[in-house]
């Protein structure tokens, strides 16, 4: 957590050459500008302009011009870059010309959903699953059909290959300042798993970002492709990004049960952004990806189960969204839901304590369904008043 003055020392005194300014556009997108250390005070004080019309979801070319300012806070060493003439990274905020807050950053979006909960007394603390393939390469480093192995569920070596792959990425992101807590080989043939530590949101959004870039680094360093798609492999299990959040109150009351009861009553209108890809759609039904917008204790079959987990370990695991929705929006939208549950004093039903992926369709026939098209998805979202109070229309006509 670095301040203004400690970037510039840190520059200075440790033989920095390039300043990465990130952002992500609507989609979830990591993008970025390089500058020259000579830059970074104008970056800090006045920022740095970029043309917003070529950025998804971000304006047109009549008023174009954005300005990148860095968060000192968010400084990181790119780890695989060289040791001499380091390069650093920055996660930017974007304003106006003028000095405007843009209303279109995912960042501000999601900094004002902790607001909001802060004002009620509630602290959301967010964990994430990814999931994600390795695949071979050809001889130009382009992907192939090929999973990197044919391992299963929690294989080891020599069946599991992905082994030092995933060692040399839990290395970097500790380097980063990201802690993973644990990784293994998942269900489909060349597919793996990384967890990393619980966090306040906006820190826990900046780390899946930068989570998705170093998977992808290191996979390339290794002559291998990194894919976060939802469904890699038609016939295999599909890439989830299982959200874990912890929710705590000043009043000491648990409200866990009202901000469920929240994400539930709202799931199907927050399904475009938790799953914004038509792929995703061949995920959901299939493989322990959820179906039915149902909950229950430790049940992978549901779209939210409780995990048997202790003291503050405890928390609930929404389990349909997929690693291409973007994480600021995703936790932001999550928040605002729960909230309102919470406000609203909402009880969640019922839990299905059932296999719903074998349960008779006299089960499953009297139970409220997640959207199966991403077509139908964005119908939701765009009749929903409550994702009109929160994201601004670019985000819901953006493709």
């Amino acid at each position: 957590m670095y301040s203004y003055g400690e970037v510039m020392t840190f520059v200075e005194e440790e033989d920095v050459k390039f300043i990465r300014l990130a952002f992500c556009d609507v989609h979830g997108r990591q993008k970025n500008i390089s500058i020259m250390p000579s830059e970074l005070k104008r970056a800090f004080e006045d920022g740095v302009s970029f043309d917003s019309s070529a950025i998804a979801g971000f304006g047109d070319v009549v008023h174009s011009d954005l300005f990148l300012h860095p968060d000192p806070s968010t400084l990181s060493v790119l780890p695989w870059r060289p040791s001499n003439g380091r390069v650093v990274r920055m996660f930017c905020d974007i304003k106006y010309p003028d000095g405007r807050q843009y209303e279109n950053d995912g960042r501000y979006i999601l900094r004002k959903a902790v607001a909001k909960a802060t004002d009620m007394g509630i602290t959301c603390n967010f964990g994430s699953e990814f999931e994600f393939y390795l695949f071979n390469t050809d001889e130009n480093g382009e992907k192939t059909d090929r999973p990197f192995d044919n391992a299963g569920y929690m294989d080891i070596a020599p069946d599991d290959r992905g082994e030092n792959v995933r060692r040399e990425i839990c290395f970097t992101l500790i380097d980063m300042g990201i802690m993973p807590e644990s990784s293994h080989h998942e269900e489909g043939p060349g597919q793996n798993e990384i967890d990393f530590r619980y966090g306040g949101a906006m820190t826990a959004a900046n780390n899946a970002v930068t989570f998705k870039s170093v998977v992808k680094t290191i996979a390339k360093r290794n002559g291998l492709y990194a894919d976060f798609s939802p469904k890699p492999l038609l016939h295999e299990s599909g890439n989830g990004m299982h959200i874990n959040v912890s929710v705590k109150s000043n009043d000491g009351i648990d409200h866990t049960d009202s901000f469920m009861a929240g994400i539930l009553e709202h799931i199907t209108e927050m399904t475009a952004f938790l799953n914004p890809t038509e792929e995703s759609y061949k995920r959901l039904g299939e493989d322990k990806a959820p179906k039915y917008v149902t909950w229950s204790p430790e049940n992978r079959s549901q779209l939210i189960r409780i995990p048997a987990a202790k003291k503050e370990y405890s928390r609930i695991e929404l389990r349909s969204p997929d690693p291409c929705a973007n994480p600021y929006i995703a936790y932001a939208l999550i928040i605002y839901a729960g909230l309102d549950g919470v406000k609203r004093r909402l009880k969640a039903p019922k839990p299905v304590n059932i296999d719903l992926y074998n349960a008779p369709s006299d089960v499953t026939d009297g139970l409220k369904g997640l959207p199966d098209t991403l077509e139908k998805a964005r119908k939701e979202a765009l009749n929903s008043e409550f994702i009109k109070n929160i994201l601004p229309e670019e985000y819901l006509l953006a493709k």
